[in-house]
C-alpha cells in the first residue's frame, strides 16, 4: 500500500491522536453548523454537485447503496428521492453528524429507505459483494488510509457495481484559481471561526484539498485497485470533481 500526502493532513496539528480520531472529533464539534456552513460557503451550489453525482448512478439502477462518510445524510436523502433504491446504508465515524442525519431522515419520512450507522470506511462491516453502488461525497480526502478505503469499498461492491466519488479539487484557470485560494485560505476559515467557533475545520479543508491526489492521478489510483471504466467530470470550473469506477463482473 502507498502512503499519500493527504493521509497525513490532520485537523489538529498539536494532537497525538490518529487522523481518524481527529476527523471524528472535528466533525462532532462542527456537526450543529455543518449543513448551514455547506450552503453558505458554497452559495447553495453544493446541492447541484450532489445531484450531478447521483445522476452517475442512473445507468446501474442500484437497489442497494452504501453511502460512505455520509455525514448528516444529505447525499443519502437526495439519492432516495431521485432514484428510489430499495435501501441506502449510510456509514460515518462521527456520531454527532449521524445523530443530525437521523433527524433529517425521520423528518423526510425515509426511515424505511435509509439507515445511518457508525462505520469505518477502511473496515466496512458488510460481507463481500453486498452493494450495487457506493457513493462518497466530500469524504474521500478524510480517509486515514486511502488505499485501504478504496480496497474495502471494492470488496463490498457487487461485480458490475459502481463507485461514485464527489470531492473538492483545485481549479486550473489561473485567475479563478487565485481567487479560489484566497477564498479557501482566508474567507472560509474566517467565517467558520465566527459561525461555528472552529477555524481548524476549514483550515483543514483547504490543506486536505491541496494535498489530495486529484484528477488523472486519482483515476490511476482507482485503476491500480482494479476499478474499471474510470471517468472524471469536473464541475464549476474545477472546484469539484466526480470520479466513477466499476468493479469488473
Amino acid at each position: 500500500m502507498t502512503e499519500y500526502s493527504h493521509d497525513n493532513i490532520v485537523p489538529f496539528k498539536d494532537s497525538d491522536k490518529s487522523k481518524k480520531q481527529q476527523v471524528a472529533e472535528m466533525f462532532n464539534k462542527i456537526a450543529f453548523r455543518y449543513d448551514f456552513m455547506n450552503r453558505f460557503l458554497s452559495v447553495g451550489i453544493d446541492q447541484y454537485w450532489r445531484k450531478t453525482a447521483i445522476k452517475q448512478l442512473m445507468d446501474v439502477k442500484p437497489r442497494y447503496i452504501l453511502d460512505v462518510a455520509t455525514g448528516t445524510g444529505d447525499l443519502a436523502i437526495m439519492t432516495a428521492k431521485l432514484i428510489a433504491p430499495e435501501k441506502i446504508i449510510g456509514i460515518d465515524i462521527s456520531e454527532g453528524m449521524l445523530e443530525l442525519g437521523r433527524k433529517k431522515v425521520e423528518k423526510e419520512m425515509l426511515n424505511d429507505k435509509i439507515a445511518l450507522q457508525v462505520g469505518d470506511s477502511e473496515a466496512i462491516n458488510f460481507p463481500d459483494n453486498t452493494f450495487d453502488a457506493i457513493t462518497v461525497a466530500f469524504g474521500i480526502r478524510n480517509f486515514e488510509d486511502l488505499d485501504k478505503g478504496l480496497a474495502e469499498m471494492k470488496r463490498v461492491l457487487k461485480p458490475g457495481g459502481k463507485l461514485v466519488i464527489l470531492e473538492f479539487s483545485k481549479p486550473k484557470q489561473p485567475i479563478f484559481s487565485g481567487l479560489y485560494n484566497v477564498y479557501m485560505k482566508v474567507f472560509a476559515p474566517g467565517v467558520a471561526s465566527w459561525v461555528s467557533k472552529n477555524k481548524e475545520a476549514y483550515s483543514y479543508l483547504h490543506s486536505s484539498v491541496k494535498a489530495f491526489p486529484e484528477g488523472e492521478t486519482f483515476l490511476h489510483i482507482l485503476q491500480k485497485h482494479g476499478y474499471s471504466s474510470t471517468t472524471l467530470k469536473r464541475l464549476s470550473l474545477g472546484i469539484c470533481t466526480i470520479y466513477c469506477g466499476r468493479k469488473e463482473e
